[in-house]
């Protein structure tokens, strides 16, 4: 498989137009920031625990079948709709839909990260990844850039519960949009739990999430191999908070507060289930590789 199609330009050619759209390239260039007041969020500002970025990143540091895997590179992935396929690729993640709303802060001050940038990648209804479980397809997963308050806001689907792992979003946050393109190293690698109470709603839809029910029926937060060690005030910072139903679908807004000095080492790997096998190689270097 390779990360790229041969009419695929990537990001480099597909971002000027992307932020001349959404009016960012004032905060990307760092033009006007003086401008921009400095809010102050009403959200806590519990700086969040790096956490591995699991086997499925697509964001450059590992391979699958002898290819590099970087979804990061490809023209679209700038985008807010995150349910289809992009870049040449085909499909289209089926699920409950999620207006999901993050807000990137620096966890000093609770002030906005404004122009900072957000991939965002998760699985989809069965709990299966884009890109490696299914090769032909690179759904669930977005680059966005956060505006003055630093919201950054995806349309994408409540994620399944696979076995071994409580249900979740992942993310990395990067100074600008650039910065992810290039393969600079994130500010912040972590992940959002989603709400027992919903997830057993959503779960409840046999036909897109046949296994979602049985899953989360063996996994808790405190058993998780990467929620689980985190505390309390952390696990409800990065916590979904979600309203609505299965039926009408949810919003989902969560706050992101970055520690640029954070203690890296927390982010440990620990094997995916099944172990290390096949493409997946255990991990090595600055980058954790488990799930």
């Amino acid at each position: 498989m390779s990360d790229t199609h041969a009419h695929d330009h990537g990001l480099a050619h597909d971002l000027p137009k992307m932020l001349g759209r959404r009016r960012l390239l004032a905060l990307i260039g760092g033009l006007g920031l003086g401008t921009v007041p400095a809010l102050r969020a009403s959200a806590a500002c519990v700086a969040l625990p790096w956490e591995t970025a699991g086997p499925y990143p697509a964001d450059g540091s590992n391979s699958k079948s002898g290819q590099v895997v970087n979804a990061l590179a490809q023209e679209g992935i700038l985008r807010e709709d995150l349910r289809p396929s992009f870049g040449g690729f085909g499909g289209e993640a089926e699920g409950v839909p999620l207006e999901l709303e993050l807000t990137l802060l620096a966890a000093d001050g609770c002030t906005p990260l404004a122009g900072h940038a957000v991939y965002v990648w998760h699985c989809n209804a069965t709990g299966l990844y884009s890109l490696y479980d299914e090769t032909g397809a690179n759904w669930l997963r977005g680059l966005g850039v956060a505006d003055e308050a630093g919201k950054v806001r995806f349309t994408t689907i409540v994620p399944g519960c696979y076995d071994g792992r409580w249900p979740h979003i992942h993310f990395e946050v990067f100074e600008t949009a650039g910065a992810a393109v290039s393969g600079e190293a994130s500010l912040l690698t972590a992940q959002i739990a989603v709400p027992e109470t919903e997830a057993a709603a959503v779960y409840g839809d046999d036909a897109r999430y046949s296994n979602g029910t049985r899953n989360l029926g063996r996994i808790t937060i405190p058993s998780d191999n990467v929620f689980g060690d985190n505390s309390e005030a952390e696990i409800a910072q990065q916590t979904l908070a979600m309203a609505g139903s299965p039926a009408e679908g949810y919003s989902g807004t969560v706050a992101i507060p970055v520690d640029f000095d954070a203690d890296r080492s927390s982010a440990m790997p620990a094997p995916p289930p099944g172990g290390f096998g096949g493409d997946m190689p255990p991990p090595q270097g600055a980058r954790p590789q488990a799930d």
